[in-house]
């Protein structure tokens, strides 16, 4: 091979090299800068059925179906139900004001809060009470799990769906059952609960369904939690559905595979490369150890600038493979000299 040939295929390889380098620890810190917007890195555990052991203050991708340990219940009315959430609502058959163009129409109705009827144009002859002797509230599982990790409050409150149940009027205490009476999915006050009268409660209950969902969280122990350092102030996501990391955070591009294999085919070109450029003569181990000393001096001096600011512990480990690489480049270019 004519010397100068091998000087530019020595200078590519190099470059080949190091470019191999440089792509894979950008794409590593592209995944760490957009993760830190979300709260740290992040790890996809799929089922999350693996020990919570070594991954406490991470951020993870857990789906599975949701597992009710212990169910809900509104101990004031009895009621519970097999449901990550149980949601009361509360009902009051009020007057309503309807207004079309100029003209005001007055009409009876289920509504869930008070109407201030003070602020009718006809306040004679409609006027309703000012507030709820009951209200709607919402009551949490006391354990919810997806795979092996415990719901947190806000995670089980951004549970999506729900369907109203049939309570159990054999569970309504006595207290109750003497002013309210089953219809339907319904409790109510009324007499005729056809012909409900002004001031009449309906009371009903939602069960938001144990199903199969992607909850994107931090996990503190053996619970997933939101993030407390995350920028968007959320900290967390739930879906329905089994979806991917990509799917729940489709702001973090994913990171290289095969990173060790990539820096190590990197070496082995910035190793053969440098291994071109030296002078012609007689190959020796000492040119081969003079190489990868060269090599590994590049490459490890590229990847630690890229990290340095970043990941002080990664830029820390690349400067010490850069030193170890100088070391055997010198030690090898004396015993050359000597």
């Amino acid at each position: 091979m004519q010397p100068w040939l091998r000087r530019v295929l020595g200078v590519l390889l190099l470059l080949a090299g190091a470019g191999l380098v440089a792509m894979t620890e950008q794409g590593l810190l592209d995944n760490r800068h957009a993760s830190d917007r979300h709260g740290g890195q992040i790890f996809d555990l799929g089922g999350g059925d693996s020990s919570t052991a070594g991954h406490h203050g991470n951020l993870v991708r857990v789906s599975g179906a949701v597992r009710v340990i212990e169910e809900p219940s509104d101990p004031e009315f009895g009621q519970r139900a097999h449901a990550p959430v149980l949601i009361r609502h509360v009902e009051m058959f009020q007057w309503r004001e309807l207004r079309m163009g100029g003209d005001v129409h007055y009409e009876q109705d289920w509504v869930d809060r008070p109407v201030d009827s003070r602020r009718f144009a006809q306040t004679s002859g409609h006027v309703n009470p000012e507030r709820f002797p009951i209200e709607g509230r919402q009551f949490d599982a006391g354990q919810a799990r997806v795979g092996n990790y415990v719901l947190s409050a806000p995670l089980l409150h951004a549970l999506l769906g729900g369907e109203l149940i049939e309570p159990n009027i054999k569970t309504l205490p006595t207290n109750l059952a003497a002013s309210f009476a089953p219809n339907g999915n319904y409790f109510t006050t009324s007499e005729h609960p056809d012909h409900p009268q002004l001031g009449d409660l309906r009371v009903s209950w939602e069960a938001v369904p144990a199903q199969v969902v992607t909850v994107f969280a931090q996990i503190d122990g053996d619970q997933l939690v939101p993030s407390a350092s995350a920028t968007d102030g959320k900290g967390f996501d739930v879906q329905i559905g089994e979806r991917s990391l990509v799917d729940v955070v489709p702001d973090v591009p994913a990171p290289p595979s095969f990173v060790w294999a990539r820096r190590i085919g990197g070496l082995l070109l910035a190793m053969l490369g440098a291994l071109l450029l030296l002078p012609e003569r007689p190959r020796t181990h000492h040119d081969a150890l003079l190489a990868v000393g060269s090599g590994a001096l590049l490459i490890s001096a590229v990847a630690c600038v890229m990290w340095l600011g970043t990941d002080m512990a990664v830029g820390a480990m690349w400067f010490g493979v850069a030193l170890v690489g100088m070391g055997v480049a010198v030690w090898r270019l004396r015993v050359t000299a000597a």
